[in-house]
């Protein structure tokens, strides 16, 4: 039903955002390519691009909605590639004899594309203005608040060249810090292909972590929060280096597939280039996704004894997580090159408890996209951003969702909104989504 709802656009498009960025309460869609389609709230979408003023140029690859100055309405980072277009330049033949693909070094980086909600249905291009505009070969995206001031930070997974990890000064502006915070480049200083990113908690100590996944004979970074402002490289600590060493990783998501309050990782994997296995045997163009568990202290790869779906090899690529069927368990969507997409469901078998929440942003934005979530259970604490952005030129499950593990409910529930509103929820029952409204001050504080 694409072209009866309105979604039957045109041109090279790759990733999709989504959001309801004018706060009317119907999700908007922004597809890579580049298309805003606004959601009429009847079924249907209008292509809004060029009345937005979205409609920028370029090889375009994953956005994010975030509201960049706290105004209360979400304004949209669209991530370039690089400078190039076909009459670009020939690499030949691969020097063992074989077609290949140029790298990525050959071509120019390129600044992304930040435009400002301006409330009245446009937009404004402030890359400049607001400091996100270093050239880069941008292929994922994702917010979250690493150094706990209070403000929304954005990282950038690049392809071949240092990741950038922009700071939110706090008055609109961003500072790119990833070399001094430790995560422009790997455990032992090199670059490597950054493609999908996931920035969240995942040791539960209510600092976002960082995981970035690349190409086979680089291993997948992750990068713990210090807590400082900086990250440690901890890759070889906890299971991740073996684990990948000789897989291509695109889509990946930190999830909690078996809801005992430990968030999990699952990647959708492929190599880049189709005749790979001619020049490495010991590689492969199709691969099956990746799942490893955290067990609280080690990330495990448990894809062999997590059904049959785990053993088939795609030619992967996005990778979108949400509860599908609302029945508390985490799902997944993957696309594949040239190839069908998967619905991936989830039936874990587990008596562990979950719940899912909700936001309603009104000072904030509606979504409560930017909102930060602690729930403490008796086990421990569980920290989560709310954002749809983060794997490879996917958009996730907007809501944020928790294992409570033997818990039937969770002991409390701090929301530290967009607008700097903390609201505090004590025992709350667990099993279902929790719809949470964003309270006025004066609400909050009682």
């Amino acid at each position: 039903m694409t072209e009866k709802v309105g979604l039957a656009g045109i041109g090279y498009d790759m990733g999709v955002a989504v959001d309801d960025y004018d706060n009317d309460g119907y999700e908007d869609l922004y597809v890579t390519g580049n298309h805003l389609y606004h959601n009429n709230g009847n079924g249907k979408f209008a292509d809004v691009t060029e009345a937005s003023g979205t409609g920028g140029k370029g090889w375009s690859t994953s956005a994010a909605w975030v509201d960049l100055d706290n105004d209360g309405r979400l304004d949209l980072v669209v991530l370039r590639y690089l400078k190039w277009d076909f009459s670009d330049l020939y690499c030949g033949e691969h020097r063992e004899g074989y077609r290949a693909y140029c790298h990525p070094d050959l071509f120019q980086p390129v600044v992304p594309l930040v435009y400002h909600n301006d409330g009245n249905g446009h937009f404004t291009e402030v890359a400049a203005k607001t400091g996100l505009d270093q050239p880069g070969k941008g292929l994922g995206i994702a917010i979250a608040d690493y150094d706990r001031d209070g403000h929304t930070d954005i990282f950038v997974a690049n392809d071949s060249m240092q990741e950038f990890l922009y700071h939110n000064k706090g008055n609109g502006t961003f500072e790119e810090v990833g070399l001094p915070a430790g995560v422009a480049v790997d455990g032992d200083g090199r670059t490597y292909a950054g493609m999908g990113i996931d920035f969240s908690d995942y040791n539960n100590d209510g600092l976002p972590d960082l995981v970035i996944t690349d190409l086979a004979n680089q291993r997948y970074a992750i990068y713990q929060n210090n807590g400082d402002g900086t990250f440690t490289y901890s890759t070889y600590l906890n299971g991740v280096a073996a684990a990948t060493l000789l897989h291509s990783g695109w889509g990946v998501n930190f999830l909690d597939y078996d809801n005992d309050g430990w968030k999990d990782l699952i990647i959708a994997q492929r190599h880049d280039i189709d005749n790979v296995q001619l020049n490495f045997p010991q590689l492969r163009y199709k691969e099956p996704m990746l799942l490893m568990h955290n067990d609280g202290k080690h990330l495990v790869d448990v894809s062999s004894a997590s059904g049959e779906i785990f053993e088939q090899a795609w030619v992967g690529r996005g990778l979108a997580a949400g509860d599908i069927w609302n029945d508390g368990r985490v799902d997944v969507v993957v696309t594949t090159n040239d190839g069908p997409a998967y619905i991936v469901r989830n039936e874990t078998p587990t008596g562990n408890h979950w719940l899912g929440i909700k936001l309603v942003g009104h000072r904030s934005n509606r979504d409560g996209i930017g909102a930060e979530i602690k729930l403490t259970t008796s086990k421990g604490m569980q920290f989560v951003t709310v954002s749809t952005a983060a794997s490879y030129l996917s958009a996730n499950d907007k809501r944020a969702h928790f294992g409570l593990g033997s818990d039937a409910a969770a002991q409390s529930i701090e929301i530290r909104w967009p607008s700097g509103t903390v609201q505090m929820l004590k025992n709350i029952s667990g099993d279902r989504v929790l719809v949470v409204d964003e309270p006025s001050t004066s609400d909050a504080a009682k």
